[in-house]
């Protein structure tokens, strides 16, 4: 899990935009297939995470854990938002080559 933080001091300048108008950027140009399987493994590492959370503090409660985290720490989500897209940018481009 990376943090791309850095990046994101001048992201006009390096990205050409923002880190996820950059990721919809390289998703529209890339493989299909290639961007398909890197959204099943997003959703998958999600439902993952999410079952294992609620399974710890329930369904309705983890909802709610979610909305208030988000509204109390928006800044640090945004960052990580942002990195996430960088990350997953990074993992379309790897393989192009491939």
């Amino acid at each position: 899990m990376a943090n791309f933080e850095a990046l994101f001091e001048d992201e006009d300048n390096i990205f050409g935009g923002t880190p996820e108008s950059k990721y919809h950027d390289i998703a529209a140009q890339a493989n299909d297939e290639i961007v398909k399987d890197e959204f099943y493994k997003i959703t998958e590492k999600f439902a993952v995470m999410e079952t294992l959370l609620a399974k710890e503090f329930g369904d309705e409660a983890l909802d709610k854990m979610i909305k208030s985290y988000a509204l109390s720490n928006s800044t640090e989500i945004e960052t990580k938002v942002k990195s996430l897209f960088v990350e997953f940018t990074g993992n379309i481009v790897m393989r192009l080559d491939s």
